[in-house]
């Protein structure tokens, strides 16, 4: 199915566009950021907004018409491969095809500090109304935290018996999300025959779900992943059907 970006009116082909350039705000710097909007495609475009960010710096908010369209039949994402299974359905697959509980390792690593997103999966609370993965009684959990050295995370692995080991990654610039994951992925591929290693999932808002065989990872998950989705998966790759 071909489409085209909505605005007003249905296929109309407009879009907002947001950024910033590295100049003061002034006219100049307005005329600037219409000039980029119109080599990106716009025409017309209209600046909308333009903030001074610190010394030297714009933001600007841009709305204009292209005239690119988008065909849907080659969009290339990763889809659910695995049912959706309710707490009851992941304990019971477990307990009958592991009998034993399933161990998980997370942590946030490098100098990523930001444990929201692993706290909203891991965490009893669990995020929007939806209990995190230690109110699953056949799952034991080990949350090791923020800015979590790879080493160490492979050595908990290790201690624990990880079946699985949930990596998440907040900081992005200059691709750190990226050149930790491989890290990480490196490290258990030498600490680990393939038999032993755990499965490797990271998460975070600026991963690419496609680039899982990129980063030697089993599974990306990007963000507005719940618990529910998380504990469905690690049923479907480790624990097999709950039927």
């Amino acid at each position: 199915m071909i489409i085209r970006p909505y605005g007003d009116t249905t296929g109309d082909g407009m879009v907002q566009l947001s950024f910033t350039l590295p100049i003061p705000h002034d006219k100049r710097a307005e005329g600037a950021a219409l000039q980029l909007a119109g080599k990106m495609g716009m025409d017309p475009a209209m600046l909308v907004h333009a903030k001074q960010m610190g010394d030297g710096y714009t933001f600007f908010v841009v709305y204009g018409k292209v005239n690119h369209l988008v065909d849907t039949d080659k969009v290339h994402v990763v889809e659910r491969d695995f049912p959706l299974l309710s707490a009851k359905e992941v304990n019971a697959a477990i307990k009958r095809r592991l009998r034993r509980r399933l161990n998980v390792v997370g942590a946030c690593i490098g100098t990523d500090a930001h444990t929201v997103g692993i706290d909203a999966i891991l965490n009893l609370k669990g995020i929007a109304g939806e209990k995190g993965l230690e109110y699953y009684s056949e799952l034991s959990v080990t949350n090791m935290g923020a800015q979590v050295s790879v080493p160490d995370l492979v050595e908990t692995a290790r201690e624990k018996k990880a079946d699985a080991v949930l990596v998440s990654q907040v900081v992005t610039q200059r691709d750190a999300h990226l050149q930790n994951t491989r890290a990480m992925s490196a490290a258990f591929r030498e600490a680990l025959p393939a038999g032993r290693r755990p499965l490797l999932i990271v998460g975070g808002p600026r991963f690419d779900e496609l680039m899982a065989g990129e980063l030697g990872v089993d599974r990306i998950f990007s963000r507005g992943t719940t618990p529910r989705e998380v504990a469905s998966y690690l049923v479907h790759a480790l624990a097999g059907s709950p039927a």
